[in-house]
């Protein structure tokens, strides 16, 4: 499958005025070594729905995500897909020193990414090891979250994994800011899925998926301001019936 029909901008923003540059991979480089990154950076848009990477293509390029959700499936012999991973600012995408894609990689909503051609940003890995380092400990983080959504597919009750999936979301948005903050500054995030990929995401069926957003609605756990955008007024409320503790704030 080829590459979708995209925008590409060499150079825009530069580095030093990347939204994401301070927890994106390339964080961990000086202002020099950010010059010979920003050398190879194009950045790129992409309308949601769009294919950005194919299962088994091969690797053209890398990319830090500035904005937007992507969304990580896998497709079975016999053609079925399963998701098995959002990508959020500033998430890495791509598969370093490999020859192919291991998934598709499809924009849940619409996508800003930062790219780098794959030749030369192997390049930097060797030259730069506070870069590598950086995207291995991305990398290690990466494989937790997957280890974590195991046990939520695993052992998590239907409650639990949409509460999951919902404080998920919350956590990015405060993490990466979001367009639709309150003014009371709670946790706000548009889904980037359809009830149907969510409950592909979550092993639940739509009804399902439904049926517990609206009891969470119901008990005042989470807000919809329309029938995409969340408010959670109670982080602490969500990530107990999320089976989960959130971490101190420093």
């Amino acid at each position: 499958m080829s590459s979708p029909s995209v925008e590409t901008v060499p150079d825009l923003g530069r580095c030093d005025h990347c939204a994401v540059r301070h927890q994106a991979v390339c964080g961990a480089l000086s202002d020099q070594e950010l010059s010979r990154v920003n050398q190879l950076a194009r950045r790129r848009t992409i309308s949601a729905g769009q294919i950005i990477m194919s299962d088994e293509d091969p690797v053209e390029f890398f990319a830090n995500v500035v904005s937007g959700v992507i969304k990580l499936t896998k497709t079975l012999v016999d053609g079925r897909q399963q998701i098995v991973g959002l990508l959020f600012p500033p998430d890495f995408l791509g598969r370093a020193f490999s020859t192919s894609n291991p998934y598709f990689a499809e924009a849940a909503t619409d996508v800003e990414i930062c790219c780098f051609a794959h030749d030369g940003f192997e390049r930097l890995l060797k030259e730069y090891p506070d870069l590598e380092h950086r995207l291995f400990e991305k990398t290690l983080n990466e494989l937790d979250s997957a280890r974590e959504w195991m046990v939520l597919l695993g052992r998590k009750t239907a409650e639990e994994k949409v509460a999951s999936f919902l404080l998920l979301l919350a956590r990015r948005a405060a993490v990466t800011g979001c367009s639709h903050a309150s003014a009371a500054l709670l946790p706000t995030f548009q889904l980037p899925l359809t009830r149907s990929d969510i409950a592909d995401y979550l092993g639940l069926t739509i009804e399902t998926v439904s049926r517990q957003i609206t009891r969470l609605k119901t008990t005042g756990i989470i807000k919809l301001l329309d029938n995409r955008l969340f408010v959670v007024p109670d982080m602490d409320a969500l990530a107990k019936i999320a089976g989960q503790e959130l971490p101190p704030v420093h």
